[in-house]
C-alpha cells in the first residue's frame, strides 16, 4: 500500500480488518518493521483521536514520530503553479512536501475543506499535490472529502461486535448541528459501507432530510430514504453524524423536527448499537441518554482508531 486516501487503496478489506484485530491482540509483535523509520504527521487543522491514535500506532510498530502543526508552526503554503509569490504565502508546496519527504519514510496529512467552492474542495488539489511532491507513502488523516482511517475503524468495530447470524443492518443517520460541517466523514463511511455491502458483509441504509443527499459517487448500492423511522426499523447499527448540504454546498438547510436520536427512537431498532466519530455535541447531535447508556459504542469505536491506523502503517512498512 503506497497511499491510503480511500477504500479504493485497499486490496483486501477483510484482510485489513483481520490485521487490525490481530494487532489489537498483539500490539508490539511487529516493532521490527518500524525500527529506524520515521512517521511525519502534518496537521493543517485540529485533531484529537486522529493525532493520538496514529502516533501511538507508529510507536507500537517501533517507528519514530514527528508532528508538524502547519496551521500554527509552519509557513503559509502556496499551492498554485505559475504565480509570483508576492502575497501572504511564503513557501510553495513543491518544496515543503519534498523536504518533508526527505525527513520521513511515511507522511500523514490532515486538511479540512473551506466549504465555499465544492469543485475546489472535492478536487483534493492540496492532497494530490502533497502526494505528488513528497515522494513517500501518504496516509490521509482526513481530507476535504474523505476520512478513511475513521471509516476503517468503524468497519472494524462492526465486525468485532456483531454476533448475529444474518448480515447486520447498518444505518447512517443525519443529525442536527449549529454550524456547517464537512461531508468527509459521512462520505467516507458511505463509501466503505457500500463497498462492504457489495462484498456481502452488511446491508446499508442512509437517512437524511431532503437537501442533504451526499454525492452519488460515495453511495453506490445504498438504500437512501428521507424517513428516519423507516431507516431505523430493524437497524443493528446506527452511525449518527451531521453534515452540511452537498447540493447547496456548505449550507445548513431547514429540516423537520425529530432528527436527534434518543432512547425512544431505539425502540423500533433491533436494540441497535450507536456510533459517532466524535467530537459530539450532547443533546444536539445525539442524546446524553444514549451516549451514557448501554447502546453506545463511541468509546469502543474511538479505541479502534488505534488499530485501524496500525494496520495501515504495518502494510505500508512491509512494502518499504
Amino acid at each position: 500500500m503506497n497511499q491510503f486516501t480511500s477504500v479504493n487503496d485497499v486490496q483486501d478489506i477483510n484482510q485489513l480488518i483481520k490485521d487490525a484485530l490481530a494487532l489489537k491482540e498483539s500490539p508490539y509483535a511487529h516493532q521490527y518493521l518500524g525500527k529506524n523509520k520515521t512517521l511525519g504527521l502534518v496537521f493543517l487543522n485540529p485533531s484529537l483521536r486522529t493525532r493520538l491514535s496514529t502516533q501511538k500506532a507508529a510507536l507500537n510498530l517501533g517507528m519514530n514520530v514527528m508532528v508538524m502543526n502547519m496551521d500554527k508552526e509552519g509557513w503559509a503554503l502556496e499551492t498554485q503553479d505559475g504565480v509570483v509569490m508576492n502575497g501572504t504565502t511564503v513557501e510553495h508546496i513543491r518544496e515543503a512536501a519534498a523536504v518533508m519527504g526527505q525527513y520521513c519514510d511515511i507522511l500523514g496529512l490532515r486538511s479540512f475543506p473551506k466549504l465555499v467552492n465544492r469543485d475546489e474542495d472535492y478536487n483534493e488539489d492540496f492532497f494530490n499535490k502533497f502526494i505528488k511532491y513528497c515522494n513517500v507513502p501518504v496516509v490521509s488523516l482526513e481530507s476535504a472529502a474523505r476520512h478513511p482511517l475513521q471509516s476503517l475503524a468503524d468497519l472494524i468495530t462492526i465486525r468485532e461486535t456483531w454476533k448475529g447470524a444474518a448480515k447486520p443492518k447498518v444505518v447512517l443517520a443525519w443529525a442536527p448541528h449549529i454550524k456547517a460541517l464537512p461531508q468527509a466523514v459521512p462520505n467516507s463511511f458511505a463509501e466503505w459501507m457500500s463497498k462492504a455491502q457489495s462484498l456481502g458483509m452488511l446491508d446499508f441504509t442512509i437517512s437524511q432530510p431532503k437537501g442533504y443527499e451526499l454525492s452519488e459517487e460515495f453511495t453506490p448500492g445504498a438504500h437512501i430514504t428521507h424517513d428516519l423511522d423507516e431507516a431505523l426499523t430493524g437497524a443493528d447499527y446506527i452511525y449518527v453524524k451531521n453534515w452540511s448540504s452537498y447540493k447547496e454546498y456548505g449550507k445548513v438547510l431547514t429540516y423537520p423536527e425529530g432528527w436527534m436520536l434518543n432512547n425512544e427512537k431505539l425502540k423500533i431498532t433491533n436494540d441497535a448499537k450507536v456510533m459517532h466519530c466524535l467530537p459530539v455535541r450532547r443533546d444536539l447531535e445525539l442524546s446524553s441518554e444514549i451516549l451514557d447508556g448501554p447502546n453506545s459504542l463511541v468509546i469502543h469505536e474511538a479505541g479502534n482508531r488505534l488499530w485501524a491506523a496500525q494496520a495501515v502503517l504495518k502494510q505500508m512498512l512491509e512494502q518499504l
